[in-house]
């Protein structure tokens, strides 16, 4: 499966003419991804087909900036057709935050949703898939590391054969090489952002780069 973070509706229109099987919507990667309005939810939604899933985050870092805001957001969100998430909190031990994704997750019962990289920023990634799996998600987006995939080839390793309830969603510095050895260790999803770019993110993400990757994995 390959997820592409698309910014607007003809990223969308480019990723699923390229092969994408899902797409996660984000605003502002300046802040690495925050919650998109509903305007733009609404535009993407009819542009595509493809499952698309909404991030719900209100500040660069892994901690919520406006809980009653990121629970406002939520409602909106679903009112303005999504049905698919994505969101994650610390706490100040850098523990997952399980009040806070409770309270956000309330606005969003019966969707499906992915846990995003708070888990790499996590004290012990490992222990920290047990709690997110306690919240019910059924996907975890991780690189194994803050620094991306390269350094985190050991904990996601580990991620890749905790598989039982929960799909490892491996993203984050993701390169073509890591690929085959991901999927060796038993990795099957995998997510892509400025790959697809090749003229960076102020740039149109590009479908023939989409394919590459659809092809790959």
């Amino acid at each position: 499966m390959l997820e592409v973070i698309a910014l607007d509706a003809a990223d969308a229109e480019a990723a699923q003419a390229g092969g994408a099987h899902r797409l996660e919507l984000v605003t502002d990667m300046a802040a690495d991804g925050l919650t998109p309005p509903p305007s733009l939810i609404r535009s993407v939604l009819a542009a595509t087909d493809l499952p698309v899933r909404v991030m719900l985050r209100d500040a660069a870092g892994f901690a919520p900036g406006d809980l009653d805001g990121l629970r406002r957001a939520a409602a909106d969100a679903r009112e303005a057709g999504a049905a698919e998430f994505v969101l994650g909190f610390l706490d100040a031990r850098q523990g997952i935050d399980e009040e806070a994704c409770r309270a956000v997750l309330g606005e969003i019962a019966g969707c499906a949703w992915t846990f995003h990289r708070a888990l790499d920023n996590s004290a012990d990634p490992r222990e920290s898939w047990d709690v997110v799996e306690r919240l019910g998600c059924d996907t975890v987006l991780a690189a194994g590391s803050p620094n991306g995939v390269a350094d985190g080839m050991d904990v996601l390793a580990d991620l890749a054969a905790r598989q039982e309830n929960l799909t490892l969603l491996v993203g984050g510095g993701l390169k073509r090489e890591h690929v085959g050895p991901l999927k060796a260790l038993g990795a099957t999803a995998f997510h892509v952002g400025s790959a697809v770019r090749p003229g960076g993110w102020a740039a149109p993400l590009s479908a023939d780069a989409v394919r590459t990757w659809a092809n790959l994995v």
